[in-house]
């Protein structure tokens, strides 16, 4: 029998993805963008937002160059916004430390932020070509399933002997091509449910096929009884526009533009204190749902009619009234920007 490598290479000539936006050209800096956005979210999902991301940031030097606020915003709606934060970081990095040349040692890149080795190693094999077994959500799942590796790939025992899996199937040759097969064949035949084995290239001396075992190989991360948090959100609203602030760097949409978020705080005694005014009326609308990997978050909204004049908060680098309908000053979460849909067009569901 030919080897695991062999089969799997064989079957990405015939059925591999081999034209998706990031592969042509070959280059780290494209590679490492893709990579980082299809952490969580589906290679569809990506393609848009990539190919958007590469129009305005073409290179490392265009992407370190770039405000924060303006990287954040071509990364809204892909959630996990600690990605692009980290993604515009590590590009400052690379253009100050590197000369603006995307690093070629496993080493220099795992250094980065946001990047671990298993990201690293798929820069330099797809990128590069070079030899650096992987271990992402697919490769694991593949690879578990062949061996017949039990347990959740989270514990350190489990992934540990992953690793040793990967680095003996990772062939001398053509390290890219069967980097990329390997996570296609994770991807669209060896699936969390419903795998199609009949169609697999290394179905033949696959374990936990012969043992039946798929459905329970990989073992599942064990589930926590999701939590419920609760939040206010004012929408000050005056003449067109809306109060927004950034929030801090750290927590939940760290850097985003946000409405900002009343604790405890009397609605009036906020508006006098933060905005000099009293509101001139106050409405409360139906709960807002938005669910996190690891909890819900209830969000109340509550808009506050502002009368003019407008004194105190002027356009700042934390602070600022929007106009409604331009664009908006940076990147949001989609649950903010729907609130301010929703004031703009003086409807809520």
């Amino acid at each position: 029998m030919s080897s695991f490598s062999d089969r799997l290479l064989v079957w990405f000539d015939a059925h591999g993805r081999k034209d998706l936006p990031w592969q042509q050209p070959k280059d780290p800096y494209r590679t490492w963008v893709s990579e980082i956005m299809l952490q969580q979210t589906q290679v569809q999902t990506v393609i848009p937002y990539f190919e958007r991301f590469m129009r305005r940031f073409p290179d490392v030097r265009a992407l370190a160059g770039a405000a924060q606020d303006e990287v954040l915003q071509h990364w809204s709606g892909l959630g996990y916004y600690a990605r692009g934060r980290n993604l515009h970081r590590a590009a400052q990095i690379i253009r100050d430390d590197h000369g603006g040349a995307f690093p070629d040692r496993l080493e220099d890149i795992m250094a980065l932020p946001g990047i671990g080795r298993s990201t690293a190693g798929a820069i330099l094999s797809l990128a590069l070509d070079q030899r650096h077994p992987i271990l992402d959500g697919n490769v694991k799942r593949v690879l578990a399933r062949h061996a017949a590796v039990a347990g959740w790939p989270g514990t350190t025992t489990v992934a540990n002997r992953l690793w040793e899996i990967a680095e003996q199937n990772t062939p001398d040759v053509r390290v890219g091509d069967y980097t990329q097969a390997i996570m296609d064949l994770g991807a669209t035949l060896c699936t969390r449910s419903n795998p199609a084995c009949d169609r697999c290239p290394v179905a033949s001396d696959c374990r936990a096929l012969s043992e039946g075992t798929t459905g329970e190989i990989p073992g599942r991360k064990p589930k926590k009884v999701k939590l419920l948090r609760q939040t206010t959100m004012l929408l000050a609203s005056h003449d067109g526009h809306v109060y927004l602030e950034r929030r801090p760097e750290s927590g939940i949409w760290g850097g985003l533009w946000s409405l900002p978020e009343v604790a405890g705080e009397d609605i009036e005694d906020w508006c006098r204190d933060r905005l000099e005014r009293k509101p001139r009326s106050v409405e409360e609308w139906q709960v807002l749902r938005h669910s996190f990997s690891h909890y819900d978050l209830d969000i109340r909204p509550i808009v506050v009619r502002i009368g003019a004049p407008l004194s105190k908060v002027a356009d700042g680098n934390d602070s600022t009234w929007h106009q409604l309908g331009n664009d908006l000053p940076g990147g949001m979460a989609a649950p903010v920007s729907k609130l301010i849909e929703q004031l703009k067009n003086g409807t809520q569901d």
